[in-house]
């Protein structure tokens, strides 16, 4: 080293740039290895480990099915005669991909007079199938007449459009049995999330029998199979998957007496239930006002809708709504009284003007009848009698027996539009209405006022309880459950039946029944009711059986402001009687 300076052997310095260098080579390929093995290893993972998925991916994007809808089965009554089926009719579709969005947009402005669908309600169909799509989308179903001639005569002005046949729901009854039956309509956004196997246009149940028996009446839409290339472009014809057509489904539900019941209810709101007291099978079930479920099979315009929401509650299922029974429900006191051990079935007690409870005066129905048993009680309808009954018994029993006839949640359809009655308990006022029991609760409970509820199907339940020697039925509608849907035996004694079944039979000798004793039927047994309405007219109501002796259906009839039972339910029920003995009607022979 001289004047500051250094030198570094030539020797060393070649050291240094060749370490320098085999480092850089060593990175380079320790990276370039790493590069392959990671396309080498998604390779592996997209051919061997994911590569029946791709494959299957790859067939799907190349294979596409044009869907052909299924046939729904029919829905027959107990006597196999039409109450739902299909016809002919015609569809509109439209392929998403023969237009641009834009062009879709000035299209479906033309199109939406014409099908009177909106433009918006075009467009989100074309949306949620794709504009790139080659399957069709159905607009629009039934088409009319009128509607069809013009799209022919208009068809070049609407590239991708297509006008097929297909089949249609139609109701051949119009409105009859219309809560029963139900209605059709093509899947929501939520219907097609919940099922993914359903097909963009799918018509599924959405009320009643089409929606309990949809999985039955639905069948299973086939299609065209097609090639598509990459833009979705049909390719080639690889052949047709037929649809196959749902399942018909018979109804216990009989025609002739559902039409009597429905005529006999006219335009008054109220309901009928007439039950085969062995099996629990629906015979008829009414409600009115109704509506006519082929409004359903195509778009309904405003005014339809504004029409029918013009009625009081069309949907409104009233065979399944409770409401206060009135004297129809003396039945379950006087069960309750017997069955209890306080009162046998040959007691008798003194019967009043009126009772008074706390400075409350409870008053007889009509004139006192000195004393009286339970036989009398029911027929002149007694309401001091049970009044007393109730009070000696207590609310509880009552509701105990009154749930073991069939009043309550055990007596369900699963259809819509209804509810459940009730028979509250002290704790269960306390609970639903903060508000502590009465003995005034106690007395309105025992002749079926106050917070008692009943629907006419429970009813109907109750009354073929006591016509069928104390078995509750499951009323169902499908024949198919009639092996399945076994009675159930609730306890009730025989001699406790007995004066029961006594007292209903005089209520038609000699009660307040007595048009129904006029000749023109066997003679059968039942109770009037006169429920009263807070503000408004009674609602009018009966329950019974038929015939008296051996009987073979339960009936229940409610008017809403119909005043007492024997002024508008009463006539009601004699016509369905009428209907159901005719020599002329086969279905006694059926049952």
């Amino acid at each position: 080293m001289a004047n500051g300076l250094s030198f570094i052997p030539k020797s060393r310095y070649v050291n240094v740039t060749l370490t320098q260098r085999s480092h850089r080579a060593i990175a380079l390929v320790i990276l370039g290895s790493a590069v392959v093995g990671i396309f080498g290893f998604r390779l592996a993972q997209l051919q061997i480990l994911q590569g029946q998925y791709h494959r299957d991916r790859a067939e799907k994007n190349r294979i596409a099915l044009i869907p052909i809808p299924a046939d729904r089965g029919n829905i027959i009554d107990r006597n196999g005669k039409l109450l739902a089926a299909n016809r002919l009719a015609r569809s509109v579709y439209l392929r998403p991909r023969e237009q641009t969005q834009a062009e879709w947009a000035e299209t479906a402005k033309r199109l939406a007079p014409i099908l009177q669908v909106p433009v918006n309600e075009i467009l989100d169909k074309l949306k949620q199938a794709g504009y790139r799509s080659a399957m069709p989308v159905r607009i629009s179903r039934n088409l009319s007449l009128q509607a069809f001639v013009k799209l022919v005569e208009k068809s070049d002005e609407f590239p991708g459009m297509e006008i097929r046949g297909e089949s249609n729901r139609y109701y051949p009854r119009g409105s009859l049995g219309a809560h029963v039956l139900g209605y059709i309509s093509e899947a929501t956004a939520e219907d097609l999330k919940a099922n993914p196997n359903y097909p963009m246009g799918m018509l599924v149940g959405q009320m009643g029998i089409e929606r309990l028996a949809n999985k039955a009446l639905q069948g299973t839409w086939g299609g065209q199979v097609v090639e598509v290339d990459a833009s979705g472009q049909e390719i080639d014809n690889l052949g047709l998957k037929p649809p196959v057509s749902g399942e018909s489904v018979r109804l216990t539900l009989d025609l002739a007496l559902q039409r009597t019941a429905e005529k006999a209810l006219g335009q008054r709101r109220g309901a009928v239930v007439v039950l085969d007291v062995k099996t629990g099978g629906v015979l008829t079930l009414a409600s009115s006002p109704t509506f006519d479920p082929n409004l359903f099979t195509r778009r309904i315009s405003k005014s339809e809708w504004r029409q029918l929401q013009a009625q009081a509650d069309p949907f409104l299922n009233r065979a399944l709504q409770g409401y206060p029974p009135g004297s129809t429900f003396k039945v379950v006191t006087a069960a309750a009284g017997m069955q209890s051990g306080r009162f046998s079935p040959h007691s008798t007690l003194m019967t009043y003007a009126a009772i008074n409870l706390g400075g409350h005066l409870f008053h007889e129905h009509g004139a006192p009848q000195g004393v009286i048993g339970f036989r009398d009680a029911l027929a002149f309808s007694s309401n001091t009698f049970f009044y007393q009954i109730g009070l000696s018994v207590g609310p509880t029993q009552i509701s105990r027996w009154g749930q073991r006839l069939g009043i309550g949640k055990m007596t369900d359809l699963g259809l819509d539009g209804g509810s459940h009655g009730m028979i509250p308990t002290p704790e269960e006022k306390e609970k639903l209405f903060k508000e502590p029991w009465y003995g005034g609760d106690t007395v309105s409970t025992s002749i079926g006022q106050g917070l008692v509820q009943a629907t006419p199907l429970e009813l109907a339940v109750v009354y073929a309880a006591i016509a069928n020697g104390g078995y509750r039925v499951k009323p169902h509608l499908l024949t198919s459950e009639t092996a399945t849907k076994r009675p159930q035996k609730v306890g009730l004694k025989p001699e406790a039946l007995a004066v029961l079944k006594d007292g209903l039979k005089a209520v038609v000798r000699e009660g307040t029944a007595r048009r129904l004793n006029d000749g023109s039927i066997p003679l059968t047994a039942g109770k009037t009711g006169t429920a009263e309405v807070l503000g408004q007219r009674s609602n009018s109501v009966f329950a019974g059986f038929a015939p008296a002796v051996n009987p073979r259906i339960a009936i229940a009839v409610i008017v809403e402001n119909g005043g007492y039972g024997a002024e508008a339910a009463v006539p009601i029920a004699h016509e369905v009687y009428k209907t159901y003995f005719n020599p002329s009607n086969t279905r006694k022979a059926k049952q």
